[in-house]
């Protein structure tokens, strides 16, 4: 049925293209490039078979891109950014797919070719492991939005602001202004803390301890004065102080404050531990150290 319809087909272009065209375009198309294979599978390249393979990956370029301008017509700026990188990897497959598929369309062995190259394929596969785990930790990254541009991260004991995420890395800068890369299956390894996924406000905290005698209630009322006083602390909801422990050699107290800027977040906490430090002196308030007896026998 199918060599029915071809002959139909080539009649129908042999009535429009004149027959010295047409002989010459068949001859050009039937040229042999080059051929392989036993007697019983043979294999012959030919111009035609060579067109016919560049047409199907020329087509299947354009409906992944229209595919594509689709898609991201409607979508965000941050959106479209990590829609392209996940499909800018994936599209590298579908050509893959397809010229396969050409390929055993027109006679080629591709069974033979796997075959023969199947240790080569396991060592590359075992090579390119953790390059493939980033690969797909990525794709998870964005398709869950774990992390976002922008998000205030926490990696390894490792702090920074989130500033670009690619399909196989993300870069963040930290407080000292150096670029922090991080593998993205360090993401499906490792506790992510995201300081800011709820929002840009955080809750900070400054610990001190006291002598014992002191007068509690003051202490309290210096605390919270140490950290209404300071422009990055924001009045509500409005700090607190929590008794923590009756330690060895001190009463320890713990300041908790709110501020719009986790990231910068040692700047007020020094700050307030000045201003602590220089109420305490006013009100003859002692921050107390460990003291040790030692005692020496003589014989």
């Amino acid at each position: 049925m199918q060599e029915e319809i071809t002959e139909q087909v080539k009649e129908q272009v042999k009535e429009v293209i004149p027959k010295n065209i047409w002989d010459t375009l068949q001859e050009f198309f039937s040229y042999e490039i080059f051929h392989f294979g036993t007697d019983e599978h043979p294999f012959v390249l030919t111009v035609g078979l060579l067109f016919f393979v560049l047409l199907v990956f020329v087509i299947t370029s354009v409906i992944l891109k229209f595919t594509k301008r689709v898609v991201t017509r409607k979508m965000q700026s941050q959106d479209k950014l990590k829609f392209e990188s996940v499909f800018s990897f994936s599209k590298y497959f579908i050509y893959l797919i397809v010229i396969f598929f050409a390929l055993d369309s027109i006679g080629f062995n591709i069974t033979a070719i796997f075959a023969a190259s199947a240790a080569l394929l396991v060592g590359v596969g075992l090579a390119l492991q953790t390059f493939i785990q980033d690969i797909l930790s990525g794709i998870f990254i964005f398709i869950d939005q774990t992390v976002h541009v922008g998000d205030i991260i926490e990696l390894d004991g490792k702090v920074g602001r989130v500033e670009e995420i690619k399909l196989r890395t993300t870069r963040a800068v930290t407080i000292d202004n150096k670029v922090l890369i991080i593998p993205n299956h360090k993401y499906m390894s490792s506790s992510l803390y995201n300081w800011t996924q709820n929002g840009t406000v955080t809750r900070e905290s400054v610990s001190v301890g006291v002598a014992y005698g002191s007068d509690t209630q003051l202490v309290k009322e210096l605390l919270i004065k140490a950290a209404s006083s300071n422009s990055n602390v924001l009045k509500d909801p409005p700090p607190m102080v929590l008794f923590t422990d009756f330690a060895d050699s001190s009463l320890n107290f713990k300041l908790i404050f709110t501020i719009d800027d986790s990231f910068q977040s040692g700047v007020p906490k020094s700050e307030i531990r000045f201003e602590i430090d220089r109420l305490f002196r006013e009100h003859k308030i002692n921050i107390p150290f460990p003291q040790r007896e030692v005692t020496i026998i003589k014989e």
